[in-house]
């Protein structure tokens, strides 16, 4: 028998916005557009699901001569008809059929072939890396039982929550397990993805929101997503902005030409325009390891890891700080994360009031960490740069509009984003600027809207409900502003957006990758099946519980 938790999430596997998968797996199975049978593609980096086409149509016929439509879905399988027939996975290149007598499978390939095949005891259509197929016989029955047990573990890992969010959190449980890939230039590497649909590599921002939840039913596999995350740091100790199965993107240079002249045209109006443009993601590093470690202690992984995070922060000051006022930037929108807001519409770089409190933070967190697994460590600058920091930080406050603005090439950008609110994060903002962020925050003109924070305010011109990070909610975003309330003397609140964030995934159908802020359905252009939304769903659920 399968745990309940994977019962639960089969509730949620249409075959639509959640293909039927396997861990390690690059197959995904969807529903065919014609409502009969699947469809079968790859996962594949920086590649359209539609160019990743395996089958086009596979289509389950009975001893009758009927099609016999998807019944069920599970985790472990598929079922055609009253069970007349399951779809499971041998190993993660290779699907399985079997069916009762007389029963048989229809496959339309890419290039229009079709042919039939008796499922009989069992067949297995192997995907090659060119996305070829292979049929050939097989045990049907050990098929199942293997990717039962495969499952069965997973689901065992799956936290206990509040009974209100137990379903939505198997759900989400099962979104980490189906989005885990493997990396073969990384050996056994197991890197959750932001989805497979999509988003097929380890983003550095993201390996840190998935870590973050990760860590209640699986802290080892936590661990590995932040050690593959800090594995290749360059020369002077940028972190990459993605870890995939050909390398890593850590500048313009690591993508294809016209890209590159995009992004250096794009790129820092202070920094040299001919020269590749460095690609990251904000400092949260030592955040997301200190949460995982106050799961299950590593004092050896922990020391690995912060000499890592260490250069990384140190960087941001030497490799940052284009414009040499002491305040780091970002080079390039791409590396906040928040790609599309408009606090980057201005000139670049742009020095945003939510990188200055992630760099604040992380002086404090390393500090800390540092006391406990490095003691004989020089902390005493750390410290001090978390102050100076600080103090560069509010100098961005706007005492007229009552926020933190951002400064492109130094010019203010004035827009109403969430960015604004970030410094909430540091817990040690004078009372009167904690205080116009709490009021900011429960406005019903600005971020206080139906169903969450959004990331642009409402009153603002920029305001777009479906248009990303130029409106919608985003999990992420919000989780951290609870954080930021919480920290600043305000948990009740906190708690409240809390409650408001797992209410909205919910209402949603699922942890997609962003929502709109007045309906709380997902964003029209947002995807599905979403990491980060899934893990911080569990991670909030579980402090709900």
């Amino acid at each position: 028998m399968m745990t309940d938790a994977a019962a639960l999430a089969g509730r949620r596997l249409d075959l639509v916005s959640a293909p039927f998968t396997l861990p390690r797996s690059r197959v995904l199975v969807f529903r065919a557009d014609d409502g009969e049978g699947v469809r079968v593609h790859t996962s594949e980096y920086e590649r359209r699901l539609s160019d990743c086409r395996v089958l086009d149509a596979l289509t389950v016929i009975g001893a009758g001569g009927e099609v016999l439509p998807v019944t069920d879905v599970h985790p472990a399988r598929v079922t055609f008809g009253a069970a007349a027939a399951t779809l499971t996975f041998a190993d993660p290149s290779t699907l399985s059929l079997g069916g009762e007598p007389g029963a048989r499978v229809r496959l339309r390939r890419p290039d229009g072939h079709v042919e039939e095949h008796l499922l009989g005891g069992g067949i297995r259509l192997h995907v090659a890396a060119d996305r070829a197929v292979a049929v050939e016989s097989g045990d049907h029955c050990a098929a199942l039982a293997a990717t039962e047990a495969i499952w069965v573990d997973w689901f065992a890992k799956c936290p206990s929550v509040r009974d209100d969010l137990q379903e939505m959190a198997a759900f989400c449980w099962w979104v980490l397990g189906a989005n885990i890939v493997e990396l073969p230039s990384l050996g056994d590497a197991r890197a959750i993805v932001p989805s497979k649909i999509g988003y097929v590599g380890l983003w550095q921002w993201d390996a840190y929101f998935i870590a973050v939840g990760l860590r209640h039913g699986d802290p080892e596999l936590a661990r590995e997503q932040l050690d593959i995350a800090f594995r290749f740091p360059q020369p002077d100790g940028q972190l990459p902005d993605v870890v995939h199965e050909l390398g890593v993107l850590a500048t313009s240079d690591d993508l294809p030409e016209s890209d590159r002249a995009n992004l250096r045209r794009a790129g820092s109006q202070i920094a040299d325009p001919s020269a590749p443009v460095p690609l990251t993601k904000p400092p949260l590093a030592a955040w997301a390891l200190r949460k995982v470690l106050e799961v299950e202690d590593a004092p050896d992984y922990a020391r690995t890891q912060l000499a890592r995070i260490l250069r990384s922060q140190d960087w941001w000051f030497a490799g940052s700080d284009l414009d040499h006022d002491g305040m780091p930037e970002y080079g390039h929108p791409y590396s906040s994360g928040l790609d599309d807001s408009p606090i980057f519409d201005g000139p670049l770089p742009t020095a945003a009031p939510d990188l200055g409190a992630y760099l604040v933070q992380q002086d404090r967190e390393l500090a800390s960490l540092l006391v406990k697994y490095e003691p004989d460590a020089d902390v005493a600058r750390l410290r001090a740069r978390a102050e100076t920091t600080q103090e560069l930080l509010l100098r961005m406050w706007d005492p007229e509009r009552s926020r933190f603005l951002a400064f492109g090439g130094g010019e203010p950008q004035r827009s109403d984003t969430v960015v604004g609110l970030m410094p909430l994060l540091t817990g040690t903002l004078p009372a009167p600027i904690a205080a116009s962020l709490r009021q900011a925050v429960d406005d019903p003109e600005r971020f206080a809207l139906p169903w969450g924070l959004p990331t642009v305010a409402a009153s603002d011109p920029d305001f777009s409900e479906e248009r990303m990070w130029r409106g919608p909610v985003w999990v992420n975003t919000s989780m951290l502003v609870a954080e930021g309330m919480e920290a600043s003397g305000y948990p009740e609140r906190a708690r409240e957006l809390r409650e408001q964030t797992v209410a909205l995934v919910i209402h949603g159908g699922g942890p997609h990758e962003y929502f709109n802020p007045q309906t709380g359905e997902k964003a029209r252009t947002a995807t599905t099946a979403f990491g980060w939304s899934a893990a911080l769903f569990v991670d909030l659920a579980v402090q709900l519980s």
